[in-house]
């Protein structure tokens, strides 16, 4: 089983690393290995019983983590992709602190606003706007993290009102989390034929913008327990599919 991991910056990376194998050994800062984009690198590789991790710092935005992605899978193969980090939760159901995992991963605010609201790139006949992660494997990562398993949804430009958090919540019902990422790691792995999961971390509540009420770190340390418990789920994940 090797899995490409992705993360938007380094924090979230360490925490991921933390979690499955101990205690980031690297100097600070890191340098970037040569086959990186400039602005991404690869920041670590965790080498365990039946689970080979590449832990890939991509850059802020769908743009930026498809971009790095995509650059990544081209030059080495996977069996799965996981999108990672922090991000907002949907009160009261992902409250700060929590983790969420993703049944379905979202491009929220990918389309255009019309005089009868907004709609989204699949409705547009475009493409398509959400990319499904394994069920069972997102079942498993869920249960074995005490997450939220709830869609989760990708956004160019982060919630910072209530009536912007309204209207997302009224789009998308059962949304557990919002963040900047997801979406653009999904594209990436579907073009090269493989699965995705998203597990998020949540720092700070979809809604006004409150930096005072931020809790990154405690965000950060749950990501690392949640990946402590998420690599024996992976490791399982992939021989049950090698074997079917």
């Amino acid at each position: 089983m090797r899995a490409l991991i992705v993360t938007a910056v380094a924090a979230e990376a360490d925490s991921v690393v933390s979690g499955l194998a101990g205690p980031v050994p690297h100097p600070d800062p890191v340098t970037p290995e040569p086959r990186a984009l400039p602005g991404s690198y690869l920041l670590s590789r965790r080498d365990l019983p039946g689970l080979a991790a590449d832990v890939l710092v991509g850059g802020v935005g769908p743009a930026a983590v498809a971009a790095a992605t995509a650059t990544a899978l081209a030059l080495a193969d996977y069996t799965l992709v996981v999108s990672a980090g922090i991000g907002g939760g949907f009160q009261p159901a992902a409250p700060v602190g929590s983790l969420v995992v993703a049944d379905a991963v979202v491009a929220a605010d990918l389309g255009a606003e019309t005089p009868d609201g907004f709609l989204d790139v699949q409705e547009l006949g475009f493409g398509h706007s959400v990319h499904l992660p394994p069920a069972e494997l997102a079942a498993r990562a869920a249960e074995a993290t005490g997450a939220l398993l709830a869609p989760v949804l990708t956004v160019s430009t982060v919630t910072g009102t209530a009536e912007g958090a309204a209207k997302l919540a009224a789009r998308h019902p059962l949304a557990g989390a919002e963040a900047m990422e997801g979406f653009g790691v999904a594209e990436a792995a579907a073009a090269h034929g493989l699965p995705v999961l998203e597990i998020r971390a949540v720092s700070n509540a979809v809604g006004p913008r409150d930096r005072d009420a931020w809790r990154i770190g405690d965000a950060l340390a749950a990501l690392t327990a949640g990946f402590r418990a998420l690599g024996p789920v992976l490791v399982h994940w992939g021989e049950h599919r090698h074997e079917s």
